[in-house]
């Protein structure tokens, strides 16, 4: 079977980004983006879903940490894309409900076309200096260049930490189980399509 790895590099600007990943990896994960809080959530991605990351990022940070976290997730969703290739065989649905003591997240992604519909409402502006509304940029940004339709619900939570941890846990998961090889549909694309 094909190695299913990619490298991907963005260089703006604002920012210089290189992004490599290996989707059935063991969820190795090295990460410099200058923004500590954000390199605490990709590693839920690796860990969650066993997916190899290495993410290098400079940006315009002594503005502020918006274009980093958008174009990595435009970055790390182009290397999803090219990883992929056709998206033969593969399981293509992904799901995970994850909890973190108070707090509650759903995670459902598709792989055909892009779409975003994240219901959140966070408790607090920031986590850190962290906008939490860059979260949605960042997940923007992935499902823009992954080709993906991503829904993500907040379910219960009053520790805005605790909210963005459940997500990123749940998103990991779920894109493990979309990314997954089926034995069962070797070869075939997932769609009555025929294409995705």
């Amino acid at each position: 079977m094909a190695e299913r790895i990619a490298t991907v590099s963005r260089d703006t600007l604002e920012t210089q980004i290189t992004v490599s990943v290996n989707l059935d990896g063991q969820g190795r994960f090295v990460a410099e983006t200058g923004v500590a809080f954000l390199d605490h959530m990709l590693e839920q991605i690796a860990r969650h879903g066993l997916i190899d990351l290495d993410i290098n990022a400079k940006g315009d940070l002594h503005i502020d940490e918006h274009h980093t976290v958008e174009d990595i997730g435009i970055t790390l969703g182009q290397a999803f894309a090219k990883a992929l290739i056709d998206k033969r065989g593969i399981r293509r649905y992904g799901h995970a409900y994850v909890p973190l003591d108070e707090a509650l997240s759903r995670v459902v992604i598709d792989f055909p076309a892009p779409g975003l519909f994240m219901d959140v409402e966070f408790t607090r502006a920031a986590i850190g200096r962290l906008d939490t509304q860059l979260f949605r940029e960042f997940f923007q940004g992935f499902v823009n260049h992954a080709q993906a339709t991503l829904h993500i619900d907040n379910l219960k939570g009053f520790n805005a930490h605790h909210q963005i941890e459940t997500i990123f846990k749940a998103f990991g998961r779920a894109l493990r189980m979309a990314v997954e090889r089926d034995t069962r549909m070797a070869g075939q694309m997932p769609s009555t399509k025929g294409s995705l």
